[in-house]
């Protein structure tokens, strides 16, 4: 199973960087500066999602304690 899913992530990253080219709206956000507004955007849903994940991991660990009690 985890054979399956690291070969998948390979396959994955090799097609990304084939497919890696100029894009014309990045190149236009990069001139103007504004590339670091996406940037923290993407960090900081990113951030939000881990955070909700750790927390629900939390939750879901102390409901299974209780349960098993």
């Amino acid at each position: 199973m985890i054979h399956k899913l690291l070969v998948l992530c390979f396959l994955m990253l090799l097609s990304f960087s084939s497919q890696a080219q100029e894009i014309e709206m990045a190149d236009r956000l990069r001139a103007d500066g504004k590339i670091w507004v996406v940037v923290a955007v993407f960090l900081v849903t990113f951030a939000g999602l881990i955070l909700y994940l750790i927390r629900l991991d939390t939750k879901i660990s102390k409901l299974e304690k209780e349960i098993l009690k």
